[in-house]
C-alpha cells in the first residue's frame, strides 16, 4: 500500500471546529451594543416630564380649593384675560 500524502484537514476536526468557534466568539466580542434614541422618543420623555408638573400642580390647587386655602387674585386674572384676547 502506497501513502502520497496526509491529509491534514482530517486528523483533528474537533481541533478545527474549535477554533472557528474561538474566531466566532472573537468576533461577538469584538461588536458592542449601541442605543440610539430617536428625536421623537426625546420629545414623548420631555412631554411625560411636563405632564407629571402638570399633575402635581393640579393636584396642589385642588387640595387648596378642598381646604378652603386658595385666594383668586382677580387682578392677575384681569391681566392675563386681557393679554389672551389681545393676540
Amino acid at each position: 500500500m502506497k501513502i502520497n500524502s496526509v491529509n491534514s484537514a482530517n486528523i483533528n476536526p474537533y481541533k478545527q471546529q474549535q477554533t472557528k468557534i474561538d474566531q466566532m466568539k472573537t468576533q461577538h466580542v469584538q461588536q458592542a451594543d449601541k442605543v440610539e434614541i430617536s428625536t421623537r422618543a426625546k420629545e414623548m420623555q420631555e412631554t411625560n416630564r411636563i405632564q407629571t408638573e402638570r399633575k402635581e400642580k393640579v393636584d396642589q390647587l385642588k387640595t387648596e380649593v378642598e381646604n378652603g386655602t386658595y385666594k383668586l387674585e382677580p387682578n392677575r386674572i384681569a391681566a392675563d384675560l386681557a393679554k389672551f384676547f389681545q393676540k
